[in-house]
């Protein structure tokens, strides 16, 4: 049976929390983890050593890019410990493909990346996109079922310190939960003025269209241009742009646009 701990985190993050890692909050998260992996691990996604999966893919000094996400996916064989990344191995087509990941990949389209051939994002990790989930696991069929573990003060703590040691980053806040943590990015003037904070409805499903700033515009006719955005964003900073769409022998085919917005 796994067993949960700060020893779980990345040194370089857990440096980052500081005095977090010896609070009551901790403590408590760490007591209903460890509950839960001993009353039934096999249920918990993603499984437990890919908690802190996106820590792990990318280190606190190589961060250029967040994207926060909400909770992990509950369908079996989708969770991967990396905000909206799901196995290579998922065909586009498929039923199980999210919504969201289809709808970024209509913006990447639009903006002139290409489409997804695949929703694995670990390569975006490697280059710097913190792929974060506000809660690091949740029970299978059952979405959100783990938003009151105490993972919220973990990655409040995370996101607060982050923005702190590095105000220069680029922060992607898509939908009202992720908006939700603007004061913890901002919460200083000074960094808020250096970082560059997008933000438009969540990716996901028809809600995708439906606020002041969408994501996509209505009839796919435009997109919020943060892919774009980031890397200009980027390459001003002298930072190396995000390939937001992998081009190598392991994706051969580049889908069609045709294919996406059937």
């Amino acid at each position: 049976m796994p067993s949960f701990s700060k020893d779980d985190i990345p040194p370089d993050w857990r440096e980052l929390l500081g005095e977090y890692l010896e609070s009551d909050s901790w403590k408590q998260l760490k007591k209903n983890v460890q509950a839960l992996l001993e009353q039934n691990y096999s249920s918990v996604r993603p499984e437990p050593q890919h908690f802190f999966k996106a820590l792990s893919l990318t280190p606190v000094d190589q961060v250029k890019v967040v994207i926060i996400g909400q909770d992990p996916y509950h369908s079996p064989g989708l969770a991967q410990g990396l905000a909206f990344s799901i196995p290579r191995s998922i065909s586009i087509h498929s039923r199980e493909f999210p919504s969201s990941l289809r709808n970024i990949s209509k913006a990447l389209t639009i903006e002139g990346f290409g489409t997804l051939t695949h929703g694995d994002l670990h390569d975006w990790a490697r280059q710097g996109v913190l792929l974060l989930n506000t809660a690091l696991s949740v029970q299978l069929g059952e979405a959100g079922s783990h938003t009151n573990l105490g993972w919220k003060d973990l990655v409040d703590h995370l996101i607060r310190a982050l923005a702190l040691k590095k105000p220069s980053l680029v922060w992607l806040l898509w939908g009202g939960h992720a908006q939700s943590k603007l004061p913890l990015i901002s919460s200083e003037s000074t960094h808020c003025q250096k970082a560059l904070i997008l933000q438009s409805s969540h990716p996901s499903g028809l809600g995708v269209y439906k606020t002041k700033t969408p994501f996509l515009e209505p009839g796919d006719k435009g997109s919020c241009q943060h892919f774009k955005k980031t890397n200009e964003w980027l390459i001003k900073q002298g930072l190396e742009p995000i390939q937001w769409v992998t081009t190598t022998s392991q994706n051969p085919t580049q889908g069609t646009q045709e294919d996406l917005f059937s």
